[in-house]
């Protein structure tokens, strides 16, 4: 057999399902297990959604749909971003995809090839990495820094820009962090960018509802003078706890939008119509669901936070988004990774290494509050008990 394209030798992992493979593979053996290691909703999807797609099924919708989604399903997004943003998004510019990742995968692999500069958070998703590596080009890693909130720094982007720069990846509230960009940060983002017309921008706005304590989240979709090269992640998994139904959505400036629909037909076809006719009923139904996961998120933030700083040589700073923790523990003598693998072996609670985040993520650990208050307090004893060993 020939060699393999070595596009594929260059792609990386996500490294969260690796833990939540092993974790499983623990639970079957008879182990314990308590995971925070997922960045997973642990509650179930609202009623009233299922029973739309349900619905649909019983109704017939058991055909193909339209490579970039329904009509309905797009017309429902373009009226919950302008219900959000004030921004007027025509449904003519919507991708329905697959989850968020084909949305990443698209923009990186359109502006991604040898001697192109692509930017991105680190600590940071690390499928933007992995993408990037994968189509050659270099990646070039923004600071998320603990001292200024986990938030993008615009000085900090310009600073990094070079006539090789095609695109910037921007992700806010932010994984791994759980920081939330300052309206402020934003606004001097985009005015930096209107000195750069050349620099494509893919805007990760997966938690866009997910923040606490008065935050507010500020799409990019608020500049209008960036829309022409502005693409837009967003999807249902995170805000109505659908990370099952594989169903996301993106916006895309118009000279971009028939590359991204030519590879929804060479690639996934479409998404199934029962999800569709589901996320419509997410956006246009009731939100006491997503209320109340959001008050249960935030209770859960504030015990982790304050039970993590009262450990011994661990140092967290409060997220104001998303359900991540990313506590310092680099006091604690221990490596990220082999303090991850430790506690995940010998106490039996699952988390994620900040160097699984990116080259920058050295010294810190992700710790997801998606689960019970009782399971979290559980795997924060063991975690204090075996870092006092």
């Amino acid at each position: 057999m020939h060699d393999i394209n070595p596009f594929f030798n260059r792609m990386g992992e996500e490294n969260a399902f690796a833990v939540l493979a092993r974790a499983t593979q623990l639970a079957a053996e008879g182990r314990d297990i308590i995971n925070l290691g997922i960045g997973q909703p642990d509650f179930a999807t609202p009623p009233h959604i299922v029973e739309a797609a349900v619905k649909a099924l019983r109704d017939g919708a058991h055909g193909y749909t339209p490579a970039n989604g329904l009509l309905a399903t797009r017309e429902a997004v373009s009226r919950r971003i302008h219900a959000l943003t004030g921004a007027d998004v025509s449904p003519e510019s919507i991708m329905i995809t697959p989850g968020g990742k084909p949305a990443m995968f698209a923009a990186i692999l359109m502006f991604g090839a040898p001697g192109a500069e692509i930017l991105y958070p680190d600590p940071g998703f690390p499928i933007y990495r992995s993408m990037i590596e994968a189509t050659g080009a270099m990646p070039v890693p923004v600071p998320m820094r603990a001292e200024n909130g986990f938030a993008v720094s615009a000085d900090e982007v310009a600073s990094l820009i070079t006539d090789r720069t095609r695109l910037l990846i921007v992700n806010s509230p932010g994984n791994p962090t759980g920081g939330v960009t300052p309206p402020a940060e934003i606004e001097k983002l985009a005015a930096l960018l209107d000195r750069h017309p050349d620099i494509a921008i893919l805007s990760d706005e997966i938690y866009d509802v997910m923040t606490y304590d008065g935050e507010a989240h500020t799409s990019l979709l608020e500049f209008d003078g960036l829309r022409d090269r502005l693409i837009v992640l967003n999807g249902w998994s995170k805000t109505w706890a659908m990370t099952g139904w594989r169903l996301g959505w993106s916006v895309w400036p118009e000279p971009l939008y028939n590359a991204v629909r030519k590879l929804a037909v060479n690639c996934w076809s479409c998404v199934n119509a029962a999800a569709q006719h589901a996320g419509i009923a997410a956006i246009d139904g009731p939100q006491d669901d997503v209320a109340a996961m959001m008050a249960a998120f935030d209770a859960r933030r504030r015990f982790v936070v304050e039970r993590l700083n009262a450990m011994a040589g661990v140092t967290c700073a409060t997220p104001k988004g998303a359900f991540y923790a990313f506590p310092d523990i680099s006091a604690t003598g221990w490596q990220a990774k082999q303090l991850a693998s430790g506690l995940l072996e010998e106490a039996g609670v699952a988390l994620i290494g900040g160097p699984d985040f990116g080259i920058l993520g050295e010294g810190f650990v992700r710790v997801s509050y998606a689960n019970s208050l009782a399971n979290i307090e559980a795997a924060l004893d063991r975690m204090e008990a075996f870092l006092s060993r």
